[in-house]
């Protein structure tokens, strides 16, 4: 069903009252804390508590774990939040359902938030955690093409990057990824090659201007905006990268980027499937799953899965 013209109303408001996030961060990620903590913890699966240790810190790890399940076939879920918020805790919900919707191991990443921790920080967390889980048996003894990378947002654009840097360090191959609308691009001003940031980018919750200050806060340096590793798309090698799903937000102004880097992979000669979700807003996939776009997005995920 479309979006009639009084929810587009309710979500102008909601949109340009937004607080600035470079101001407010810390107090957004601590009512997510709270939330999370007021959610009763999903009683179907095993959860396992891992670190992974990169570089003299450890990196926090959730695992949702089936109980006659093996051999275990695995997601590494990197979720959003644009580098800045989110947490394991506060994803629970959504990867309680991801393992119970897919059959699968879900291992949850705490990468480090910016932006105490700038790019490349949480990239590097991400690449560590799955390098590990690729190269231990001990961990799951998963085989490689059962392990899929999986995240929505930032996290799909952490996949993203995860990937490509696989295959120029040479320690591991990934075989599937699914990003769901990821940010892979670098420009989101005016004058964006891209419609959906001038289209979806004031009144659909996630405003553009919020996403200039998520990039504005992840990045180190005006250089990294031409890192393929921070913006995927401007990459000038999309070869051997991994069958890719990507699912897109009709109503989302990272739409037609995440668009955009389906086709560019498939032009590097990828296997890509691109959906567009009629009728979304960016954010839809941490709704509960009785949401019509959510069991559509499981779907397409469980479609994709199934195919050699």
């Amino acid at each position: 069903m479309a979006i009639n013209k009084a929810m587009r109303a309710a979500l102008a408001v909601l949109s340009y009252s937004e607080t600035d996030i470079k101001k407010s961060y810390q107090r957004e990620r601590r009512l997510e804390e709270i939330a999370a903590r007021r959610i009763r913890k999903p009683e179907l699966y095993q959860i396992w508590e891992h670190k992974v240790t990169c570089e003299g810190h450890d990196i926090p790890v959730r695992i949702f774990m089936p109980s006659g399940q093996e051999p275990y076939r695995i997601f590494i879920f990197f979720h959003g939040g644009g580098w800045v918020k989110g947490s394991i805790d506060s994803y629970d919900a959504v990867c309680a359902d991801m393992a119970r919707l897919t059959g699968r191991v879900v291992v949850s990443v705490d990468y480090r938030l910016a932006p105490e921790h700038p790019f490349p920080a949480g990239l590097e967390d991400c690449y560590a955690v799955t390098r590990e889980i690729f190269l231990d048996d001990t961990l799951l003894g998963t085989k490689a093409k059962e392990i899929v990378l999986i995240g929505d947002s930032a996290g799909g654009n952490l996949a993203a990057a995860v990937s490509l840097m696989a295959r120029d360090r040479g320690e591991f191959l990934l075989s599937r990824q699914i990003l769901i609308y990821p940010a892979t691009s670098n420009d989101h001003s005016d004058n964006s090659p891209f419609p959906s940031v001038r289209e979806n980018g004031t009144d659909y919750l996630l405003t553009i201007k919020r996403v200039r200050d998520y990039m504005e806060l992840y990045r180190s340096s005006e250089a990294d905006l031409e890192n393929p590793y921070f913006a995927p798309l401007v990459s000038k090698d999309l070869t051997n990268q991994p069958d890719t799903l990507i699912i897109t937000a009709e109503y989302c102004p990272l739409r037609d980027e995440g668009e955009a880097y389906g086709k560019a992979l498939e032009k590097a000669g990828n296997r890509v499937e691109v959906f567009r979700m009629s009728n979304a807003l960016h954010g839809y996939f941490s709704l509960p799953v009785r949401f019509s776009h959510v069991k559509k997005t499981y779907k397409l995920i469980n479609d994709f899965l199934r195919k050699e």
